[in-house]
């Protein structure tokens, strides 16, 4: 096992290292790079200007060096200009004397948001600390009811019930969160539309709405009622999936021989679900669940936008359409992290779940 993970580790860094370079190599596009240049110096720049700016600033070198300045494993650039040195790690203003050599992400550089004007690693903090409560609460709702709803419709293949959960997984599933979040925002947190006006009109609430059509407010208190309708818009999503996923898993292991020897032996049908049935089951779906954690951290920017919650998701479009590149490669590398990592503990987790499962 640990050789296995060593391995899997080492191949998680050279992953790691091709999607960045890819993801740098498309921000540092000339295009990109003189529409920096525009927004930090001025739209009305010549291309002469732009140029300039380009070399002045450090990105008319290889983009492979700039990408090892950027990891923090090249010498940041410096430059020399009327008896004023400046450069990647000496700020101006400072003694070019005391300034690091190597100033990347290995040392925790992460750069300077043009957009927010702040320290790129403030902003992932914040950002990712919002986001991070909103996983929380939608994997707190949606996991357990996917399971739930997956073990009972497929300890019962073809019935009723089986029947009316599968309908309400595929509709889940097959509405985009985009959808879903409009039609819950007009039917709870619209003053002319949904159950809103009639409870307004009844004294039943106090405001005109009954939840709020923003989450802005949970950036800073959360509570149920401004937090409610982005984790649910969330959560109807991957609960069906989930739930797909734990019902075809249950129904194989149902017509499984051993279940039908525990069946024969006089075990009750609860005990042959819980204590037999129930782990070998969760195999596929610990996969699916474990995949949700990258898909909740990328997957949160339509949610994020349309409740205009200032999380991760929010930034990630923020800094993509405003040309922000160093909180666009910053984004990119926490992205690329969690995915790798929650693929390693998913990898882990098979082999505890299921002890026939071993690593050669």
């Amino acid at each position: 096992m640990i050789v296995f993970v060593i391995r899997r580790i080492l191949t998680m860094v050279l992953t790691a290292l091709c999607l960045t370079f890819i993801v740098f190599y498309l921000t540092n596009l000339p295009a990109n790079l003189e529409k920096l240049a525009k927004s930090e110096a001025s739209a009305r720049m010549s291309d002469e200007d732009v140029t300039k700016w380009i070399e002045r600033n450090g990105y008319a070198t290889p983009v492979l060096q700039r990408y090892g300045e950027w990891l923090g494993i090249v010498p940041g650039w410096t430059r020399t200009e009327e008896g004023v040195t400046t450069g990647r790690c000496i700020p101006r203003g400072s003694d070019p004397a005391l300034a690091p050599s190597h100033c990347g992400i290995l040392q925790g550089d992460w750069g300077f948001s043009t957009v927010f004007k702040q320290p790129v690693s403030s902003i992932i903090a914040d950002r990712l600390s919002a986001t991070g409560w909103l996983m929380f609460w939608v994997m707190a709702v949606m996991v357990p009811t996917a399971l739930v709803i997956g073990v009972l419709s497929g300890m019962r293949e073809g019935s009723r019930l089986d029947r009316g959960l599968s309908i309400f997984s595929i509709a889940s599933t097959a509405t985009p969160e985009y959808v879903s979040g409009v039609v819950l925002i007009a039917l709870f947190a619209s003053a002319t539309t949904g159950i809103s006006p009639w409870l307004a009109e009844h004294g039943w609430i106090s405001g005109k709405t009954l939840f709020p059509g923003t989450a802005t407010s949970a950036m800073e208190n959360i509570t149920f009622w401004n937090f409610a309708l982005p984790v649910a818009t969330i959560a109807l999503y991957g609960t069906g999936y989930i739930a797909r996923m734990t019902r075809a898993s249950m129904t194989e292991v149902m017509t499984a021989q051993y279940i039908r020897t525990a069946r024969l032996k006089g075990v009750s049908f609860p005990n042959v679900v819980l204590k037999h049935a129930l782990r070998n089951a969760l195999i596929a779906p610990f996969t699916v669940i474990m995949l949700q954690f990258p898909w909740l951290l990328n997957g949160v920017v339509i949610v994020e936008t349309l409740f205009n919650y200032k999380g991760f998701g929010w930034t990630l479009v923020q800094a993509a359409g405003n040309n922000d590149i160093e909180l666009l490669l910053a984004c990119s590398v926490v992205a690329v992290f969690v995915v790798l990592v929650t693929q390693l503990i998913s990898d882990i987790g098979y082999v505890f779940l299921n002890p026939r499962i071993r690593v050669s």
